[in-house]
């Protein structure tokens, strides 16, 4: 017993004194303390893997701070996003406005890490995701802040000829483009 009780003591420490964890999913390094949140991830994985707990699950975590004030906390979302993003299969969600906004917001998050990145990421989500203004506004808002105004331009109006939904979305975002204003929506109008 006393051996038994020496192995698990030993085991508890190992566990205790470990700064990180490799993340099996995506081979990030994630926090091992209790925003890890692994248990959550596994069952949403194992139960429902459905965009709706994922998002869900990810704006609680977003709520923990701000990730464009708090590094560990950005890399933490970034890692989240990354493995929901890889656990919904794109060919079955495509249609699915959760995963569409769990699409733009990973990418919305990576703009603060790599706009390259970011730049893939917004391409994924319109691809993935067309028939949703939100995707197409969101990209069209990326590149117009890079400076990339004809872009910006041509995103939206292809969004229009694609029929993207709602419409009144995509006609407010062109123009306040026209008015040559910074946001292509506003809080309001999102």
């Amino acid at each position: 017993i006393a051996s038994i009780m020496n192995r698990v003591r030993d085991l508890k420490n190992k566990y205790r004194n470990e700064d990180n964890v490799t993340d099996e999913l995506n081979c990030t390094k994630i926090s091992a303390d209790i925003t890890d949140n692994s248990g959550t991830v596994n069952q949403i994985m194992m139960t429902t893997n459905n965009p709706e707990d994922w998002l869900c699950f990810l704006l609680r975590l977003e709520k923990k701070g701000a990730p464009q004030l708090d590094g560990g906390l950005l890399n933490r979302l970034i890692g989240r996003y990354s493995q929901a993003v890889t656990a919904l299969p794109a060919e079955k969600h495509s249609q699915n406005e959760n995963y569409a906004r769990i699409l733009i917001r990973f990418a919305e998050l990576k703009v603060l890490q790599d706009p390259e990145e970011a730049r893939d990421q917004f391409h994924l989500a319109r691809l993935n995701c067309k028939k949703f203004a939100f995707v197409h506004v969101a990209f069209a808002q990326f590149e117009l802040s890079q400076g990339n105004v004809k872009k910006c331009k041509q995103l939206l109006q292809k969004a229009v000829e694609c029929s993207a939904v709602p419409l009144e979305m995509l006609e407010t975002a062109l123009h306040n483009f026209h008015l040559q204003k910074k946001q292509l929506l506003s809080e309001e109008e999102k």
